[in-house]
């Protein structure tokens, strides 16, 4: 892999990282205990952060898919790099509709518990977030 598109990859990789970290385990369970956020507040914020995060991450999966592409990347990365984009089109493409279905629910004033796309959408973050430290790692060492 070239030194370029290492150091690309290894930016791309630890910015989207960084992203995921900071929405998803950081303020996303935060919100929910600040004063005054219901729970039809806190699911209307989320899901206009979570829509944003998932463009933003969209694009940053093109990107790293570019940089890896051109420099003749190794097995690992290649493979790390297809994971975490793989995850990602699931997130958004699977899981999101079904939570998407759930919580105009719940703004239209019916009552739920947690649901278990909610458990899977957390699983497929820790695994993606789990991916992209692992390929940061492995660019850097490219």
């Amino acid at each position: 892999m070239t030194s370029g598109s290492a150091a690309t990859a290894a930016a791309v990789t630890f910015v989207w990282l960084g992203m995921v970290l900071a929405i998803s385990f950081l303020e996303t369970p935060l919100k929910f205990r600040a004063p005054e956020v219901t729970l039809r507040v806190g699911l209307g914020i989320g899901r206009l952060v979570f829509r944003a995060l998932n463009r933003v991450e969209a694009a940053l999966a093109a990107a790293l898919v570019v940089a890896v592409a051109a420099g003749d990347p190794p097995v690992p990365v290649a493979v790390l790099t297809g994971l975490a984009a793989v995850l990602l089109a699931v997130q958004i493409a699977v899981v999101r509709p079904v939570l998407n279905r759930r919580s105009d629910r719940v703004l239209a004033g019916e009552e739920g518990g947690r649901s278990r796309a909610h458990l899977l959408y957390v699983a497929f973050e820790v695994a993606k977030a789990g991916v992209l430290l692992a390929l940061g790692v492995v660019t850097l060492s490219v």
